[in-house]
């Protein structure tokens, strides 16, 4: 079924205070901040956070969220920084200010169908992956996660910890899976997420696929579960000019023809109906 169109809720511009702002590995951060989009946000949606400290740079930073606290209004962000907007964000303080557009896009939906649930996610695609999570464990559903990095170092311990101990499935058999990868073998399986994801689904039949990395790690993602007949969701990277599709610059291609916006119809899109 095409879930094109179906964003959940119209983005506002509101203010947020940051509460901590520290690194979490090489080049990783976590960032948590009081907004009121923490009690309207959904798991795969996404915020457009303005940085101050340079007025010539008028894009905001898009960035998914690992965790939201609707009643204490509290947003967590874990961001990788690559670039200059991103060292100003990482050295934003407590206290300091600044807005944010959300809640952008569209995120996960719940699996149609009955089964388990395989999330795979890659680098700094891990955040939405473990909100993912939550939703799936909020559910009641019982899911396995593969994760991926280029070395330990990058590795986000906390969050591995927090996908251990999320609450088991009722009445799952099965204990969870949480396998961890690094291209260079420092930690975990030595290898690609692809080729953890091929040993496990031949390991234990799933009914849904969730993904979030690199380009080429969710085509590949998707390639599998198309083989094995496994819906697949995947949480797509573009540059967003606006955020909010009026720019039209964050194009996908879709396989039947066309294209839809990252940031509206987006970023979660059915694997099937995008051209990889």
């Amino acid at each position: 079924m095409s879930m094109i169109g179906a964003a959940s809720d119209a983005p506002g511009l509101h203010e947020f205070e940051v509460m901590a702002n520290e690194p979490v590995a090489e080049g990783v951060w976590h960032m948590r901040c009081h907004t009121p989009v923490a009690s309207r946000i959904k798991p795969g949606q996404f915020v457009n956070i303005a940085v101050p400290g340079d007025g010539s740079h008028i894009l905001r930073v898009p960035l998914s969220f690992s965790a939201a606290d609707a009643d204490q209004e509290v947003l967590e962000l874990v961001y990788a920084v690559v670039g200059e907007g991103t060292q100003r964000l990482s050295n934003m303080r407590a206290g300091d200010t600044s807005t944010m557009v959300g809640p952008s896009g569209r995120g996960w939906w719940l699996p149609e169908r009955a089964g388990r649930s395989l999330l795979v996610a890659g680098g700094v695609g891990l955040p939405p992956i473990v909100a993912c999570a939550r939703m799936l464990a909020d559910a009641g559903r019982g899911f396995d996660v593969i994760v991926g990095a280029q070395t330990a170092s990058r590795h986000v311990e906390y969050l591995l910890e927090e996908l251990r101990r999320m609450p088991p499935a009722e009445g799952c058999d099965c204990a969870r899976k949480v396998v961890v990868c690094t291209d260079d073998g420092s930690l975990g399986v030595h290898g690609f997420t692809t080729a953890a994801m091929a040993d496990l689904i031949a390991d234990r039949p799933f009914a849904q696929v969730y993904a979030c990395g690199p380009a080429p790690m969710m085509a590949g993602v998707a390639a599998l579960a198309r083989k094995r007949d496994i819906a697949c969701q995947t949480s797509l990277e573009r540059m967003m000019g606006c955020g909010f599709g009026a720019c039209s610059c964050c194009n996908v291609e879709l396989s039947a023809g066309g294209y839809a916006l990252c940031c509206k119809d987006g970023p979660v899109f059915d694997a099937m109906e995008v051209v990889w």
